[in-house]
């Protein structure tokens, strides 16, 4: 149930000197294993589950590893808890089968957990945020509540001060999933993902490379629209994306798209465009193209719909007359621009007076964000949820442990570090 980020932690049933902190899964890179070092060496007991291959490769430290079926993960995890007298867990993808069975169990045991997770603020902060995201962050909904918590808190330097590195991240990515199809020696692991990896990053190539083509035909369609169109974005998300599956109504983008195509048709001005922007890493195993021409030409609006492969998001933000998208961190791009939001699913910026709360068909005629309670919003997410830096590259990779490491050693997770 949201509330204030400052609620007090729960008990464990230790001092604060006797952490236990155990990690389950995390992100694919060295950030997991280098923090676990930082608090070891701030005097906490660390330990690590593996339940696949990909987990072992990026712990080469000592690990408890599970070969055991799901079905049996609940008991061998409560046992694990017990035994351990764990304090804290520390995972990534709190809607993993794995994760929310041990989260249950450390509910019921007054266990912290810990979520990490690419940033909800872009390119180069990451979050660590108690027991979860989105529906189940502790994050106030009460625009006056976020008004009085950002009383104190200091302006945000917004400036990206750490590049990550894809190559890299889509290096270990690959060697992550493609090492979880070995029959050896976690025979029963179950994977999260929703398509198989190896048609996944054949069609991510293809998309990438094609990625200069798509950019032209953005540039095409965009010198095309008379200049006083006026235009909408619609933000696509990738289908294996948790967010989607797990904090919203749709078992698919094709549902969300279509209801926004239906909304436009019905209310959106005459003159006005719709442009569905697609996810830069999507694979394309659906063939959005298509499917989005033959959505709009259902609903009678096939010249007033186009499709993006690419495109500069921020000049597309500026220029457009506002975003819609299931629960993307594009809306908080979005309110970071001063443009207007509606958000389809559950997301932590669904809040009176930052995004529109109304019908999608509405959503046309909406006023603008209120930008003191948008500034107000932003300050608290920077200094309650968030560290800086990045989770493959250097210097960003450093800062991220001991940021990380800062947080968790002092128990102020969800607490605005000044």
């Amino acid at each position: 149930m949201p509330g204030a980020p400052c609620a007090p932690r729960p008990a464990a049933g230790s001092t604060m000197t006797e952490r236990r902190i155990l990690f389950l899964q995390g992100p694919i890179s060295p950030f997991f294993w280098r923090l676990g070092q930082a608090l070891a060496a701030r005097g906490h007991i660390v330990s690590r589950i593996n339940v696949c291959l990909g987990d072992r490769i990026f712990w080469p430290g000592p690990a408890t590893d599970y070969a055991g079926r799901l079905r049996d993960w609940p008991g061998f995890i409560a046992d694990y808890l017990d035994r351990e007298r764990i304090t804290d867990i520390l995972l990534l993808g709190e809607q993993r089968p794995y994760h929310r069975i041990a989260i249950a169990a450390a509910r019921q045991r007054g266990i912290q957990v810990a979520v990490t997770d690419f940033g909800y603020i872009r390119p180069d902060w990451i979050i660590l945020e108690r027991d979860g995201m989105n529906r189940d962050s502790h994050f106030p909904r009460d625009p006056a509540a976020i008004m009085e918590l950002a009383r104190e808190l200091p302006p945000v330097d917004w400036t990206t001060r750490y590049q990550d590195d894809f190559p890299t991240q889509a290096r270990w990515d690959m060697l992550f999933h493609l090492a979880n199809m070995a029959p050896w020696p976690f025979p029963h692991f179950e994977r999260f993902l929703k398509f198989h990896p190896i048609p996944t990053y054949i069609a991510t190539g293809w998309h990438l490379l094609m990625r200069k083509l798509e950019g032209r035909r953005a540039r095409s369609v965009l010198q095309a629209f008379p200049s006083s169109a006026p235009f909408w974005i619609y933000a696509m998300q990738m289908e294996t994306d948790y967010s989607i599956r797990a904090y919203s109504p749709y078992p698919d983008m094709d549902t969300p798209i279509e209801e926004a195509i239906q909304a436009f048709a019905q209310g959106a001005p005459a003159d006005s465009h719709l442009i569905v922007k697609v996810h830069p890493l999507d694979p394309g195993l659906k063939r959005w193209r298509f499917r989005i021409g033959r959505i709009a030409a259902r609903h009678g609006v096939a010249g007033r719909v186009h499709y993006f492969g690419t495109g500069r998001l921020d000049d597309l933000i500026v220029a457009s007359q506002g975003v819609i998208t299931v629960n993307s961190t594009v809306g908080i791009r979005a309110l970071q621009l001063g443009q207007r939001v509606h958000a389809q699913g559950e997301a932590i910026y669904r809040i009176q007076g930052l995004s529109h709360l109304g019908r999608l068909r509405d959503f046309w005629t909406s006023p603008l964000p209120d930008p003191a309670l948008a500034d107000a919003f932003l300050r608290c997410l920077a200094h309650c949820l968030h560290v800086r830096g990045v989770y493959y590259a250097e210097p960003g990779l450093t800062v991220a442990v001991e940021g990380a490491a800062e947080r968790i050693d002092r128990d102020m997770l969800n607490q605005p570090m000044v």
